[in-house]
């Protein structure tokens, strides 16, 4: 998977102020599940590195009632040292900085 397609994918999602679920992303851009994890890992030390928000908030887990991302997601933000101790603001304001640049 070319990381601009997702790329793109998450900007147009930031832009409308939507989400989608892993799944559903990972068939738009015709990659399996471990290749799109992958990659949604790299962009979240990107993200972490330049000071950005975390493009990978925009993605929730397809049967949650909350529409927070995967609990990878919070792993990854933990280890990249943020404060993931109230998950839905966390979640939350990433995705307020995402829908504002």
């Amino acid at each position: 998977m070319k990381s601009a397609n997702l790329e793109s994918r998450l900007a147009a999602l930031a832009a409308a102020g939507g989400t989608i679920t892993y799944g559903e992303l990972a068939r738009e851009l015709g990659v399996r599940m471990s290749e799109l994890t992958s990659q949604l890992e790299a962009l979240m030390e990107e993200d972490a590195a330049n000071g950005h928000p975390f493009r990978a908030a925009l993605l929730r887990q397809r049967l949650s009632d909350d529409h927070l991302p995967a609990p990878g997601f919070f792993l990854k933000a933990q280890e990249l040292d943020h404060d993931i101790s109230d998950p839905g603001a966390f979640v939350a304001e990433h995705r307020r900085r995402l829908r504002s640049a």
